[in-house]
């Protein structure tokens, strides 16, 4: 697994870096390629680059450090060169605000392609951790594109559990940034397919599939998270019947190899909202869209950003955006609403947990 999540992000900028050296206009015209077709294929270009900042910053955030190539370096005639944090950083930095103005504005893209509310949620990730990546606080920053991003007309689906169903592409209400998946058209054992499959065991119905890969269980430590409030319940606590809420002995792993030890987190289904049929009928490959940003992660970086010090924001502001979320996990302005004294930096950390666990 760590093999193949060095290798995957390099293998996407090496394709990346092939597509960019094909989109120059003489290549475009040795190809015969021109006008509409030709502007077309530029324009995407941004967002291609954004998809290599992206994948740069995955390389940073798992590993401190990268291979680095670019289009610029030919295929088998120079060796790459290995760049730390702070030149990745500054690279993903530099290249999300130089795309800024080519990609298009926020909600005004096809679902599944990026915009510049894709790019600020980046950069909002990306300062709100500059503090690990190289050593300076950038929380300041951190509200400023966490901000843009929340004031560009995104708002909370209502219901939680439909964000990760099998037609959450009805969600792009608070969905930034989707990786589509579609059980015909995009078929592989990897993406949400391997999300949905890899959570269930015997339980493997209740996720819409035709088996279970009885491979990953969450610890009891996810599930105490949410035992925050006597008597309410959180929706999000997303975790098969036979997991929560019922014996203290099912909470604990004794045998990493016995799938019946642990809690099963149900937070990807393959089934839709709707309860028409998915578009693979055989409930091996699941339709899921995989949400790479969403407002509710916007709301916490703002959030987590006002408390560690930065300006731009205010407390008032920030425990606004953590009783939104509370309200649509409670279904209540009551049971779930937090107020100022409680909202600390552990707080926030636990909020996260709640809101955005299994999302990477």
């Amino acid at each position: 697994f760590l093999r193949g999540i060095y290798a995957r992000p390099i293998y996407n900028i090496t394709l990346i870096n092939e597509y960019l050296r094909e989109c120059t206009d003489e290549k475009l015209a040795e190809r015969g390629i021109t006008g509409a077709d030709a502007e077309d294929i530029r324009n995407t270009v941004a967002e291609v680059r954004f998809l290599r900042a992206f994948n740069y910053w995955v390389m940073m955030d798992l590993f401190g450090k990268s291979t680095f190539i670019t289009e610029a370096n030919k295929i088998g005639a120079e060796l790459p060169v290995e760049k730390g944090k702070e030149e990745i950083y500054a690279y993903v930095e530099e290249e999300l605000k130089a795309i800024e103005n080519d990609l298009k504005a926020p909600r005004s893209n096809e679902y599944g392609r990026v915009d510049q509310a894709a790019a600020w949620s980046l950069l909002a990730r990306l300062y709100l951790n500059a503090q690990t990546y190289i050593g300076t606080s950038k929380y300041t920053e951190a509200i400023t594109y966490a901000s843009k991003v929340i004031n560009s007309g995104y708002t909370l689906h209502p219901n939680y559990a439909r964000l990760f169903m099998a037609d959450n592409d009805k969600a792009s209400d608070e969905i930034i940034y989707a990786i589509n998946c579609d059980g015909l058209r995009t078929q592989g054992y990897g993406n949400t397919t391997f999300f949905v499959h890899c959570a269930a065991g015997d339980d493997f119905a209740d996720y819409g599939v035709s088996g279970g890969w009885y491979g990953y269980r969450a610890t009891s430590a996810l599930v105490n998270k949410f035992a925050d409030r006597t008597g309410a319940t959180d929706s999000r606590a997303m975790f098969t019947t036979s997991a929560f809420g019922t014996s203290d002995a099912q909470m604990v792993i004794n045998d990493v190899g016995n799938f019946n030890e642990g809690p099963h987190v149900k937070k990807y289904v393959n089934l839709r909202s709707d309860g028409a049929p998915t578009n693979d009928i055989t409930g091996v490959f699941a339709d899921v869209d995989f949400p790479v940003f969403r407002l509710a992660e916007m709301y916490l970086i703002y959030a987590e950003a006002v408390l560690r010090g930065g300006t731009g924001g205010n407390r008032a502001t920030a425990l606004g955006y953590i009783n939104q979320l509370r309200q649509r996990a409670y279904g209540t302005t009551s049971l779930g609403q937090v107020n100022d004294t409680e909202m600390d930096l552990q707080f926030i950390l636990d909020e996260r947990a709640r809101e955005l666990y299994w999302e990477g």
